[in-house]
């Protein structure tokens, strides 16, 4: 029998009779004497309803009805107890206004001076009605969705309809300005995109912003996402609540990224009015380990104590060989078999100069907004340098080449790349050519019909940029593919600074790996997948038997079979694998007795140097305050010290490397680092820079990588 919980009209019909019931969902509904009560406006409750609607209608989007109200303003709230031999779920009185405090420390018969009614009020049954809101059934009959209170997500959310995003519009912790439309609002953010929370890292920005895209690891507040979609098949009618709880469990997260999230910390953070809560607090534990799954939270550096688990029981067992996930996927009976006598691969950092650690690979953060090196950085202290934009090009003999000469070639370099953009929308793979080759074809036409010729500096100015595009390939242009060179571009990139890993990527890597059974010098040579269990074998004979084998090793080694798989790889795979190449990037490194240079490029993080013709294109083209041998010629109007120390990397030359990163050769395609990325029979998996076709060549990459490695792993 229905009973009105508002009891706010004096003729409340109570659990009687009344002419017409409202209901908000199983066990929650009002009488219509207490409908009058608020909407009639001869009646008591009648000025307190427009004062709400006045709120609501400023803040919100969605109509502003009388079940709206009385849910969000009358409906009791429902509290756990925190007793762990109780749980119970317990209706709190009218009066109670629900806090993430007392969500925290209720206990059975606590009232707002915390003392007890009696002794023993866990023993007292629990409502029927809590019993139902598990059924699958009884969302589908709620009538109106979940709105949290003050929830944590609402100052990165200022922008958008509270009620959109979860929200509800009636807290002061969604409250537009005075006198602020919503068409004002939008607009002025269109100038200021990037909303910040106070005392959190700047880079910390997990919503996309109204008119904003293009960010990567940005999720919109408003929409949810394919993969969640399919995950939560059941919200893709009115995904309010799954929003609410996303958006809640984000900004949890980002709000203290050095803690583990765990479903205790975020449910006392859901207020909301109604039986709805109970709901509430069991999808959350579901979307969290989802979210977690899926490397949006509880990743990176995570001290987790042997305990505590952050995935449900059925994970706790799974085997992956996986160097980079310590925390989303507990690495239980793992063993690393590391061909180096070090670990990190491409990342290598040089502490042997004097106060300074010089990364031999990489050492740059490209993109530091939601990158998962920047999430690292802050769960460790560690500063990153932001790189400035200044880069002056020296010309052979020190002289600083004029800024407007510069600007102009950048513009012409970035035309032609816009030409070769136009030219390959209707391409296929088999059209594909060679990027320097039509380059220089339309460069040619160009100056034919223009008529324009370009000054001897001009061109050694465009030749610089065309060198840097070909270490942003690494490798010449007359191999990289024209028709898809920046295949990466068409995904959201790492928007923000770059910034100089000073410390070094070995801080990162080294914490990483604290814990791992990682076995150095242990080449492998072949990978049995032909039986149940894989078989590894190493170079020193030892046979390693497992469930599940991840290969890391880079894409040098795949395409020159120093590992032999039993079955072969598929005639599929091993084509991408050689539809890729592997290129190669080079530094120098060299300490002086002083900082000779600081008068010439003053305070830049970087200068480039013009190159003297066209075969030098690429040869010492970027000096970031460490500057190569043919720095004489370079600065010659200054005298130029000996170096004190010295190292040159030779990545092509290591056996167990051989190359800096991948690029698409002519003929190739993105789709590649896709195929490559294929499990085989899910129990060989793939994981690197040369799997991850949306952020290639990058530590980043690689990283993001394992993370989707082990999602798949824990999914078998």
């Amino acid at each position: 029998c229905p009973v009105c919980f508002a009891s706010a009209a004096e003729r409340c019909a109570k659990n009687g009779y009344t002419s017409r019931w409202y209901h908000l969902s199983c066990g929650e509904h009002f009488c219509n004497e207490c409908f009058d009560h608020y909407y009639r406006s001869h009646k008591d409750g009648y000025e307190k309803y427009t004062a709400w609607k006045r709120i609501w209608t400023s803040n919100g989007k969605s109509e502003p009805s009388p079940k709206a109200f009385m849910a969000d303003q009358q409906l009791p709230y429902w509290v756990q107890c925190t007793k762990p031999e109780c749980g119970k779920w317990r209706q709190l009185t009218k009066e109670i206004q629900l806090t993430p405090q007392i969500a925290k420390t209720y206990r059975c018969g606590m009232k707002l001076n915390n003392s007890t009614k009696g002794s023993d009020q866990c023993s007292m049954p629990e409502d029927l009605r809590v019993a139902e809101v598990s059924d699958h059934w009884w969302y589908s009959m709620l009538i109106l969705p979940p709105l949290l209170k003050d929830s944590v997500a609402a100052p990165f959310l200022a922008a958008y309809y509270p009620d959109c995003v979860g929200m509800s519009p009636s807290c002061t912790s969604t409250n537009r300005l005075p006198g602020e439309s919503n068409l004002v609002k939008l607009e002025h953010l269109k100038s200021v995109p990037n909303v910040t929370v106070a005392g959190m890292n700047k880079y910390f920005q997990p919503f996309y912003q109204p008119n904003e895209c293009g960010k990567a690891l940005c999720v919109r507040p408003d929409v949810m996402e394919l993969d969640e979609l399919y995950e939560f098949p059941e919200y893709s009618r009115d995904p309010t609540m799954y929003l609410a709880l996303r958006n809640l469990i984000l900004a949890l997260w980002y709000t203290n990224c050095k803690e583990a999230l765990t479903p205790q910390k975020c449910i006392h953070h859901i207020i909301v009015r109604g039986l709805v809560r109970i709901r509430c607090v069991q999808e959350m534990e579901r979307i969290l380990y989802f979210m977690t799954r899926k490397g949006l939270i509880n990743t990176g550096i995570l001290s987790v104590s042997p305990d505590q688990y952050l995935l449900p029981k059925e994970y706790h067992n799974v085997s992956c060989n996986n160097p980079y996930i310590i925390s989303a996927i507990k690495l239980h009976g793992i063993i690393v078999l590391e061909a180096k006598d070090r670990i990190g691969g491409r990342v290598w950092d040089d502490k042997t100069f004097s106060g300074v650690t010089i990364g031999r690979g990489a050492q740059i953060v490209n993109g530091c907004v939601n990158n998962p090196m920047a999430l690292m950085c802050e769960q460790l202290g560690i500063k990153m340098h932001k790189l400035g934009e200044k880069c002056d090009l020296l010309q052979e003999g020190g002289r600083i080449t004029d800024p407007t000469i510069d600007k102009r070639m950048d513009f012409h370099f970035n035309a032609i790349l816009d030409v070769v953009s136009e030219w390959r929308k209707d391409k296929t793979q088999h059209q594909d050519v060679p990027l320097g080759e039509k380059i220089q074809e339309i460069y040619k036409a160009f100056i034919q019909e223009s008529g324009i010729q370009f000054s001897e500096l001009e061109e050694k100015v465009l030749q610089f940029h065309l060198s840097n595009l070909e270490y942003a390939c690494g490798s010449n242009l007359s191999q990289v593919s024209a028709r898809s060179w920046d295949h990466n571009e068409f995904f959201a990139q790492f928007a923000g600074d770059h910034t100089l890993l000073t410390v070094g990527y070995s801080t990162v890597i080294d914490k990483l790996a604290e814990g791992l059974d990682i076995r150095l010098n242990f080449p492998v040579q072949s990978i049995d997948y032909s039986g149940e269990e894989v078989q590894v074998t190493t170079a020193d004979g030892t046979v390693w038997t497992t469930k599940k084998v991840l290969v890391t090793v880079p894409l040098a080694l795949l395409q020159k079979n120093a590992i032999q798989f039993n079955p072969p790889l598929s005639e599929k795979k091993i084509k991408a694998i050689n539809s890729l190449g592997a290129g190669v990037i080079e530094k120098i490194a060299l300490q002086f007795p002083y900082r000779f240079w600081d008068s010439k490029i003053q305070g830049a993080d970087f200068f480039g140097h013009v190159p003297p013709n066209s075969s030098q294109r690429g040869l010492f083209s970027v000096f970031y305050d460490m500057d190569p041998e043919c720095l004489t010629s370079i600065l010659i109007m200054q005298e130029v010290p000996d170096p004190v120390k010295f190292f040159v990397t030779r990545w092509s030359n290591d056996p167990w490397l051989q190359m800096a990163y991948s690029f698409v050769k002519t003929g190739g395609s993105g789709e590649a680092y896709d195929i490559i990325a294929e499990d085989i029979q899910g129990k060989v998996f793939f994981a690197g820079e040369a799997t991850n076709r949306h952020f290639p060549q990058t530590v980043t990459g690689a990283y993001l990588s394992g993370v989707r490695e082990a999602s798949k792993i824990a999914a078998f």
